[in-house]
């Protein structure tokens, strides 16, 4: 008799919505870590939002400044845009969005060498990886933020703005841009020894890029050598979608966008291109992930 209630007790046990719904507390539990870590990264900024400011002043900086060097140019010299601020606008929005997103290892870096990052390995986490995510929204969002403020100069400087299909674009393709050199920058702040390491290849990095990609100048300015470099440069199918946004009314996927020394681009191509590059960054990490969080 007794064990027949055993059998029983047991039976009840496992059936029970508790063991039923194991796998939805757990990726609850996932959720609600990646809140906690993600919303200690932005209280972080409300008390320091001197970073976040910056990279907002800064770029806009580069579209008046640039926008008044260049507004004398001859008509055409760059191309369709009626202004140089027009042509520029596409640019400062991605390197804006690169910019921020190369820093993102720095917070998981200091964590590392204070310390906290340990207490975090060493905590009953759900998933470890909770971590990554939760640095991953924090820059994402803060990517999203500062381009929206970005277009919005822009369009007050007087280089237009896209319809609404074309803001959706321009966040999706900060998104997948963000998303990419964000994995890359977290890479590097968990294979890295310290953050004076983590920001020297962010300055050997940073503005290499940016003047290897048709953020400043078409690819007909740029001599043979450098054409090849920029159209091989993730920012250069960031930027020239986004520009084709600004100056056609409509679009499409089909409608070519740059021309590579190897072929012409499309606006669906560039997308593809992103992608895959978001993609291959992430699964690059990979391996190292797993030997820290592990």
């Amino acid at each position: 008799m007794n064990n027949d209630k055993v059998v029983m007790n047991w039976q009840q046990l496992t059936s029970s919505p508790v063991v039923a719904d194991t796998s939805s507390n757990f990726f609850g539990e996932i959720v609600q870590e990646t809140f906690a870590l993600t919303r200690r990264l932005f209280i972080q900024l409300q008390r320091r939002p001197s970073s976040f400011v910056a990279g907002i002043i800064q770029p806009v900086m580069w579209l008046v400044l640039f926008g008044a060097l260049f507004q004398n140019a001859p008509k055409g010299l760059f191309g369709s845009p009626t202004n140089y601020g027009q042509f520029l606008a596409a640019g400062v929005i991605v390197f804006t969005a690169f910019a921020g997103a190369l820093n993102a290892g720095l917070p998981v870096m200091f964590d590392r060498e204070f310390g906290f990052l340990n207490r975090l390995l060493v905590a009953p986490l759900a998933s470890r990886f909770s971590i990554v995510f939760a640095s991953a929204i924090f820059i994402i969002s803060q990517s999203l933020l500062q381009a929206a403020v970005i277009v919005a100069a822009a369009a007050f400087l007087g280089a237009g703005l896209p319809d609404f299909t074309g803001l959706c674009a321009i966040a999706l393709i900060v998104l997948m841009l963000a998303l990419g050199v964000t994995a890359i920058s977290l890479g590097l702040a968990f294979a890295l020894p310290g953050h004076i390491e983590l920001i020297a290849v962010i300055f050997v990095t940073n503005l290499p890029l940016l003047f290897a990609s048709t953020a400043l100048a078409p690819l007909s300015f740029m001599p043979g050598w450098l054409q090849v470099i920029a159209t091989l440069n993730p920012l250069s199918y960031a930027i020239e979608p986004i520009r084709y946004l600004y100056l056609h009314s409509s679009w499409g996927l089909n409608d070519i966008v740059m021309h590579a020394f190897w072929g012409d681009v499309t606006f669906g191509g560039a997308l593809l291109v992103l992608l895959g590059f978001a993609v291959v960054a992430l699964l690059s990490i990979q391996p190292q992930l797993r030997r820290t969080l592990a």
